[in-house]
């Protein structure tokens, strides 16, 4: 079996997710065999008990709690320089790890990697969305020109067309805390836009490599129940364009989280 000692995936645990276990295998039977260790702020013996199960180390965060806090701890306890945060209600493909090193295999530095992914509703993978369909079309550019800011900046400016947790970050370029803090749902959008700013280029892989949970406990559906998302988002869009299109965009965009309700 091969393996990729280079690589930790970091599942982020969260109270008592019924889907934790099945996370967990599906990082277990990745085609290649890489790390995988275990990070909580909700340490209970639910979690305690499958970490001793997969015989896997769990890290407890005992300062600052919060989803990008949370992110950053997990990644901080690798010493690994490729690092994926596994969300603990979604499942990855068995090729997942194998299609990015690949593209290591060719040479091919990132600063982030991804894939296309499909989105699971009550335990079955539904067709593809039209926000989902939308996404592919953003990433398109980077298939030629993910070195390229203006391709990079395009899979964000209509909305971040990437998935966060099918993303593995090189903490060789986005050191091991690589997740800004700022906003409580547009983290990672915001973590890219910054990312989209270097030299370093986005690794896109046009494959489906892993499956995406919605469902109403997960936080992203909480977060949009509150508005929170509502209001980040349309801080984000000013960073790309003027507050009327910013506005504008708004609008049609509100339909389109809709997915995860």
């Amino acid at each position: 079996m091969e393996e990729f000692k280079n690589h930790t995936f970091v599942v982020c645990a969260y109270k008592e997710s019924k889907y934790l276990e099945e996370c967990i295998k599906s990082l277990k039977n990745q085609n290649v065999k890489s790390n995988i260790i275990i990070a909580t702020s909700t340490p209970n013996d639910y979690i305690k008990e499958i970490a001793k199960k997969h015989n896997l180390e769990l890290y407890v965060n005992e300062g600052e709690s919060g989803i990008g806090q949370d992110w950053n701890f997990g990644v901080s306890k690798t010493i690994t320089d490729y690092v994926t945060v596994a969300h603990q209600d979604d499942i990855y493909c068995e090729n997942y790890l194998e299609e990015i090193i690949k593209k290591l295999n060719d040479k091919k530095d990132f600063i982030i990697a991804f894939g296309n992914y499909r989105e699971i509703k009550n335990g079955e993978i539904i067709p593809l969305t039209t926000n989902l369909k939308i996404k592919k079309i953003l990433q398109a550019p980077l298939k030629k020109h993910g070195d390229k800011k203006w391709a990079k900046k395009f899979a964000l400016k209509f909305g971040t067309s990437i998935c966060c947790p099918c993303v593995t970050v090189n903490t060789k370029y986005t050191g091991k805390m690589p997740y800004l803090t700022n906003m409580k749902c547009d983290l990672d959008w915001e973590t890219w836009y910054e990312f989209a700013k270097t030299e370093y280029p986005f690794l896109y892989i046009n494959k489906e490599i892993m499956q995406h949970r919605i469902h109403e406990e997960s936080e992203t559906s909480n977060l949009i129940q509150n508005n929170i998302r509502l209001e980040e988002d349309y801080e984000m869009f000013k960073k790309f364009w003027p507050k009327p299109i910013a506005k504008l965009l708004m609008h049609f965009y509100k339909n389109a989280i809709k997915t995860n309700n």
